[in-house]
């Protein structure tokens, strides 16, 4: 059976192509938990329709950024693999409208990411703060970040690169987009500014953004 029947037969339940939709619309990772509450199935259930569409590569398990003590929950995204095929615009087409639009208006990566950041949509609640805003940001983007705080200094580990193999061909143009697009969702989440962001080697990931709180 080839990926495309595969994907059309995991989301022939009506079920499952609700929790992928609902996936793509929300545009962030997404726990059990909030499915359960969703669509009013237990556990049990809700995990046997995302495993069945994790196998399909229609979505991706990967691990929330913890909030305190105990394991990271699950959490589910829309598989890069996918692409636009289901109506879920892949990272990859993003990136291909980011860097279009870098070609069409002359304008530096840097800018054209922080126009892209000021769009990023932000969760508010009153329990979270400005770095844990902008660390959700970095997260739903496939950053996968942790975060260390000291006073009002923060460094975020970049731990994967969205775009890994484009950034081994164009490392200043795709690091710049990035730290123009987390400068970007920074001001939109207020009280954080972006200082840097320190590039390392793509495949090995783990570049630091550095950050500051404000008053």
């Amino acid at each position: 059976m080839s990926t495309v029947q595969e994907q059309a037969r995991a989301l022939g339940d009506p079920t499952r192509h609700a929790i992928f939709g609902h996936i793509v619309e929300v545009g962030r990772p997404v726990g059990v938990a909030e499915l359960t509450d969703l669509f009013g199935l237990n556990h049990n259930a809700i995990r046997q329709h995302l495993t069945k569409l994790v196998a399909a590569d229609l979505l991706v398990e990967g691990r929330a950024p913890s909030s305190g003590r105990g394991r990271p929950r699950l959490a589910y995204t829309i598989d890069p693999a996918a692409g636009s095929r289901w109506g879920a615009t892949g990272p990859y087409e993003r990136l291909s409208l980011l860097l279009s639009e870098i070609i069409r208006s002359g304008e530096t990566p840097v800018e054209i990411g922080r126009r892209a950041g000021r769009r990023e949509p932000i969760e508010r609640s009153d329990d979270r703060g400005s770095a844990e805003a902008l660390e959700q940001v970095m997260a739903r983007s496939g950053f996968e970040p942790v975060m260390h705080q000291r006073g009002s200094e923060i460094d975020m580990v970049l731990q994967a690169c969205p775009f890994a193999s484009t950034a081994l061909a164009a490392p200043d143009v795709i690091c710049e987009l990035h730290h123009g697009i987390a400068a970007g969702a920074a001001e939109q989440v207020g009280g954080i500014v972006v200082d840097d962001l320190v590039a390392t080697d793509p495949r090995r990931a783990q570049c630091r953004l550095r950050a500051h709180l404000t008053d």
